[in-house]
């Protein structure tokens, strides 16, 4: 049998390769904002939340779609699906993520998932003082600022290798500004997975391609502005760069039917230098951790951190600055195909006015049937 080893190297510098090949391309344009698309790496699913967003070689439901699509080969189920709604921000952001998933036949699978991530009912006043110089309350209208992915995957296990699985998403999205701008984008993930014994690899190569957005402008609406003299944007291109996510996770039995699963990614970003423990300008690596203990298959108690920045003393929570964490905790109860997971994350680990942090609570419920 042919051994992954001779594989590996082939496979990651394919996708390097390909991805920084990309990124130099973009950038001699000057069209690669930094955090494009980021409301695609907010994450979904409550397992995956409650767990730090350590997912990349562990997901092995209809979520791997959005984690790392060769996942879907280990689905246990022949229909899995998911469903997943947040309110970010103290409800401010609404995250909002179904999915659904099946295999083809017993060396292949498919998925589909829809995200949308949001601001709704913002208020337009523009207009609220009329021609006489009066305030008119009914004057005011509403708008919304959304984000919209499309996610089509296909997974196939790999005969040659046992237990290695490739797999690729493409993507639509669509951005809306109200009635001001609107943007469609395209683009393509690949992903890897490779089981062995109790350990578990995994790669996930998003926007190797690089996803392209096309923004078009109604600079009508822009008439009437508060500020005259901010210019009107016109139509652009903008380009999401490659990001690279390395996973490796361990399961472990534990006596009295408990079970230990433990797992670290390395997400690597290439479209500048960020505040991580690793920093360059080419790219930049934030390290996550997570832990999922369970009992029976039943329930779960989940931890993890990720996301770490380096804060200034008057900004941290504790007042002394240096590296912090974003820790989260989840639970998770699975009986007959149901899947109900809670997670509690902070979303940010700096001051936001007066507040101390920014919890939030996120619900997923996922289904797998016959």
């Amino acid at each position: 049998m042919l051994h992954f080893s001779r594989f590996a190297p082939a496979l990651v510098g394919a996708g390097l390769s390909l991805g920084l090949a990309t990124v130099a391309s973009a950038q001699t344009k000057d069209l690669t904002p930094k955090y494009s698309n980021d409301f695609l790496n907010i994450g979904v699913g409550g397992r995956a939340l409650g767990m730090g967003n350590v997912q990349v070689s562990l997901v092995g439901d209809a979520t791997a779609g959005y984690w790392n699509p060769a996942g879907l080969l280990n689905q246990k189920s022949k229909y899995d699906a998911v469903l997943m709604h947040s309110e970010l921000f103290s409800g401010i952001v609404k995250n909002d993520y179904a999915a659904f998933s099946m295999p083809l036949d017993e060396q292949s699978a498919i998925g589909a998932s829809l995200i949308r991530v949001g601001v709704d009912d913002i208020a337009d006043t523009r207009a609220l003082v009329n021609e006489y110089g009066q305030v008119s309350y009914d004057r005011i209208t509403y708008f919304s600022v959304a984000d919209y992915a499309l996610l089509l995957s296909y997974a196939r296990k790999i005969g040659a290798v046992e237990g290695l699985k490739l797999a690729g998403n493409g993507k639509i999205i669509y951005r809306n500004v109200g009635k001001f701008a609107n943007a469609w984008g395209f683009g393509i993930d690949a992903g890897v997975q490779y089981d062995k014994g109790g350990w578990r690899l995994g790669l996930m190569a998003r926007d190797i391609t690089t996803t392209f957005n096309a923004w078009a402008i109604n600079s009508d609406e822009f008439q009437g502005s508060a500020n005259a003299s901010d210019p009107v944007p016109a139509n652009s291109t903008e380009i999401t760069l490659p990001r690279f996510i390395l996973g490796v996770g361990r399961a472990v039995k534990l006596p009295a039917q408990l079970t230990a699963l433990a797992a670290v990614d390395l997400e690597i970003t290439t479209d500048g230098q960020r505040n991580t423990l690793v920093s360059s300008s080419a790219v930049s690596i934030d390290p996550k951790a997570g832990l999922e203990l369970g009992y029976k298959d039943l329930i779960f108690l989940r931890g993890g951190v990720s996301n770490f920045q380096k804060m200034d003393a008057d900004k941290s929570f504790d007042g002394k600055g240096g590296w912090k964490p974003q820790p989260s905790l989840g639970v998770g109860v699975a009986f007959s195909g149901l899947r109900l997971d809670l997670a509690l994350s902070r979303l940010a680990i700096e001051k936001v006015g007066d507040q101390g942090s920014t919890n939030s609570v996120i619900v997923s419920l996922g289904y797998g049937f016959k």
